[in-house]
């Protein structure tokens, strides 16, 4: 058993920029997709995080990420609240260290009424907050959930999703404060879209010291096309989709020249956000247009 902190670990400690891209597993059993993404990701990125069905049923977030590890690149593991109870999440955690996936980003994840499958029952045993909190002293000790303790558990380098466009914003500091007490190392946001807005967040952030706690690490997705934008920003829980790109989106004629302003808004969204205080990195995510992810990252003088 390892008793060394992960890379993505390291950086945190050590102060330094970080730089994600968020993948989904494919909605099928070939490993080959994430194979040719884990290769092309390689060396340009610090971690890639692979989401746990976010966007309906698809392939295993763990085996997925393990395919990803096979391949050189360190991968985040998404867990959610949403679809099991303590007892499958600590077995989850387990089995992802016995694969070589210790960085693990908790979430409670998107009710499935709003999208991912809507007859299914959720679980929500716990939340994420608790979650963070089992995982980091699982990974510090070796205690869990129900009383059981594990002599080779961890250490895990433990994450938590951040919102910055829920209201009330206050609140929303506050449950962020929390995930950090509860052992975050890192808080990944939700896209940024809103500017404004992010910002205000993270001047609550870095009045309560928390950018000093852990990493923050601004979450930019892009939007490739008009379509895709309306959708998001019809979506909930709400993205705050400024009307402003919703109209730049669809002036643009064509779904190359959308693509094109997508890629661009992203550029610019990156360099706005870089100028915060209290932003350590970003994470980002094209919705299965590797090519948009790295020439996001290529023109933003992001490549790890």
């Amino acid at each position: 058993m390892t008793t060394s902190e992960t890379k993505f670990q390291s950086r945190i400690s050590s102060g330094v920029p970080l730089l994600s891209v968020e993948i989904a597993p494919p909605k099928g059993g070939d490993p080959a997709p994430l194979r040719a993404a884990a290769k092309r990701f390689a060396g340009k990125v610090h971690a890639i995080g692979v989401s746990d069905s976010r966007n309906g049923l698809c392939m295993s977030a763990l085996a997925a990420a393990a395919l990803v590890a096979a391949e050189g690149v360190e991968p985040i593991l998404h867990i959610v609240t949403r679809d099991r109870n303590r007892i499958a999440l600590i077995g989850e955690c387990l089995g992802a260290q016995a694969l070589g996936v210790r960085n693990i980003l908790c979430t409670s994840g998107t009710h499935q009424t709003l999208g991912v499958c809507p007859p299914a029952k959720n679980v929500y045993d716990i939340d994420s907050i608790q979650l963070v909190d089992a995982i980091a002293r699982l990974g510090k000790n070796g205690s869990a959930v129900c009383g059981e303790h594990f002599e080779a558990a961890g250490p895990f380098c433990v994450g938590a999703v951040a919102a910055p466009f829920a209201d009330p914003q206050e609140l929303q500091a506050m449950r962020a404060a929390k995930k950090v007490n509860a052992g975050a190392s890192f808080l990944i946001t939700q896209p940024v879209y809103d500017l404004e807005r992010f910002g205000a967040w993270m001047d609550c952030m870095t009045q309560r010291g928390l950018h000093e706690k852990t990493a923050i690490v601004a979450g930019v997705q892009a939007l490739l096309s008009a379509d895709e934008a309306n959708a998001v920003a019809a979506g909930r829980p709400s993205p705050r989709v400024p009307q402003a790109l919703l109209e730049r989106m669809a002036a643009a004629s064509g779904a190359a020249a959308q693509r094109a302003v997508g890629i661009e808004i992203a550029v610019e969204t990156i360099k706005q956000i870089s100028a915060l205080k209290g932003v350590r990195g970003f994470q980002i995510s094209a919705e299965g247009d590797e090519d948009a992810a790295l020439e996001i990252i290529q023109r933003s003088g992001l490549e790890a």
